[in-house]
C-alpha cells in the first residue's frame, strides 16, 4: 500500500511560501500545497522568545519522496533551522489518493 505524508513548513513572508509551494508541486514532490496565514508564531530562538508573522505550506506527497521533497524546501527556505515536519496520512479519501498518486513523480 502507498504510503502518502503531510508536509508542512512555516516561512517568514508570503511570497517564500508561493516560491516553495510553486517548485515543489512543478517537480511532482507534492501534488498539492496550501498555504495558510500569517499565523502568529512564539518559539526560542538563541536562548531567548521570539514572536513572528509567517506563513504555513501544507503539502500532500508520498512518503518515499520525503528525503527529495525536505532537500528542494531547503534549498528555497531563509531560515538557518526550517521546520519542516512530515506527518503519515493514516486514511482518507480514497479517491483523493488516487488523484495524488497520478500527480506525483514516479
Amino acid at each position: 500500500m502507498i504510503e502518502f505524508v503531510q508536509v508542512r513548513v512555516a516561512v517568514g513572508s508570503k511570497e517564500e511560501a508561493e516560491k516553495i509551494s510553486q517548485r515543489v508541486v512543478e517537480k511532482r514532490l507534492a501534488g498539492c500545497a496550501q498555504i495558510l496565514g500569517p499565523i502568529a508564531s512564539t518559539y526560542w530562538w538563541k536562548g531567548k522568545i521570539e514572536k513572528a508573522k509567517e506563513w504555513l505550506c501544507l503539502m500532500k506527497s508520498r512518503a518515499d519522496l520525503y528525503q527529495e521533497l525536505e532537500t528542494t524546501i531547503r534549498r528555497l527556505h531563509s531560515y538557518d533551522v526550517p521546520e519542516i515536519l512530515a506527518t503519515p496520512i493514516k486514511s482518507g479519501n480514497k479517491e483523493y489518493f488516487v488523484w495524488l498518486e497520478s500527480e506525483l513523480k514516479e
